[in-house]
C-alpha cells in the first residue's frame, strides 16, 4: 500500500513513512475507491442504482430516532 501511495503522489516511500499520517491513507483508500467505482459504473459492472433514496432515508432515520 505504502507504494501504492508513494506512486500516486509522487513521493518516496521514505519520505512517506517519515510524513504520512493516517488521514493520509484514508483519503487515498476513498479517491482510489471512488476512482474504481467511477470506471466500474462507467463499464456497466456496478448498478447505478445501488442506494434507493427510500432505503438511504430509512437509515438516516434509525440513526436519528435510534
Amino acid at each position: 500500500m505504502f507504494d501504492a501511495v508513494a506512486q500516486r503522489y509522487s513521493v518516496l516511500p521514505s519520505a512517506l513513512l517519515r510524513t504520512a499520517d493516517s488521514f493520509d491513507l484514508m483519503v487515498f483508500d476513498v479517491a482510489v475507491t471512488y476512482q474504481r467505482m467511477q470506471q466500474d459504473k462507467a463499464n456497466k459492472k456496478v448498478d447505478p442504482n445501488m442506494y434507493r433514496q427510500e432505503d438511504l432515508q430509512a437509515i438516516m432515520d434509525k440513526a436519528r430516532h435510534g
